[in-house]
């Protein structure tokens, strides 16, 4: 199954490691972006079929970029998966209540798990 990924980011060093793990995994990863306007933007111009989006990204909430994606970024809007390094419980309810389709610890980040909530 071909996968386009966007990464929704703002630490550049996670963003290139994180495009480095998955395209050796099989994983196309057509851009990085450190910002909700970046996002919406790229994924307008890319269709990406995913989307990882950081919890954090400085003084944004992933969550809000998470629904910015799937509210406008194109016709055919990516599944949003919500990535961090904090603790999911932090964030549940919030999680629960996204548009995301999931959440991956970044540590647990591999196209396989990708794949997976895909499918579910």
């Amino acid at each position: 199954m071909s996968c386009r990924c966007l990464i929704v980011d703002d630490n550049r060093r996670f963003g290139e490691e994180a495009r480095s793990l998955l395209e050796g995994e099989g994983i196309a990863v057509v851009g990085i972006a450190a910002s909700g306007e970046e996002a919406v933007r790229m994924a307008s111009a890319l269709a990406p079929d995913v989307a990882l989006v950081d919890i954090r990204l400085g003084e944004e909430s992933g969550f809000d970029v998470a629904r910015s994606l799937v509210d406008g970024a194109s016709a055919t809007p990516p599944a949003v998966i919500l990535i961090s390094t904090h603790d999911p419980r932090e964030f549940s309810d919030r999680i629960a209540a996204s548009p995301a389709i999931g959440f991956l610890a970044k540590t647990d980040l591999s196209a396989e798990r990708i794949r997976s909530l895909l499918s579910d």
